[in-house]
């Protein structure tokens, strides 16, 4: 059997970055997935980078200011972690309670403790273990 060659294609980078408008959007979903997950503000500030709880409740109402780059990265994590959980769990409410379940997988803690370290590298962690959990299928 000769091998064949394979045509390479060449990165494009046309644009990565999350837009403003994009952000803003991004800021009103989060507000709702953390509702359906019934976090506590406190928890909701510490996901979102250590925002404030003034900032948190301008969200709330709809008002949703400049939002810097580690915010936007935070979200889309966040994002993916729900589009997961929704491959994962075909009953919505299923998904909500795992991220509150303690789990052997993350050593007796629930993915939302493990979210709730604080660093952006847990978000992306936590998305990274959900995806390979998809993967599988």
């Amino acid at each position: 059997m000769l091998l064949q060659p394979v045509a390479s294609t060449p990165f494009n980078r046309t644009s990565a970055e999350i837009t403003d408008a994009e952000a803003g959007a991004l800021a009103r979903t989060t507000v709702n997935l953390f509702n359906a997950w019934k976090l506590t503000e406190a928890q909701a500030c510490t996901l979102l980078g250590g925002l404030s709880a003034r900032t948190w409740a301008r969200w709330k109402e709809g008002k949703v200011g400049r939002v810097d780059r580690d915010l936007k990265m935070r979200m889309a994590h966040l994002m993916g972690i729900h589009k997961g959980l929704r491959h994962l769990f075909k009953d919505t409410s299923r998904g909500y309670e795992w991220i509150k379940a303690p789990n052997t997988a993350f050593g007796g803690k629930s993915a939302l403790d493990v979210m709730l370290q604080g660093e952006l590298s847990d978000l992306a962690v936590m998305r990274e273990w959900l995806d390979a959990e998809r993967s599988a299928w």
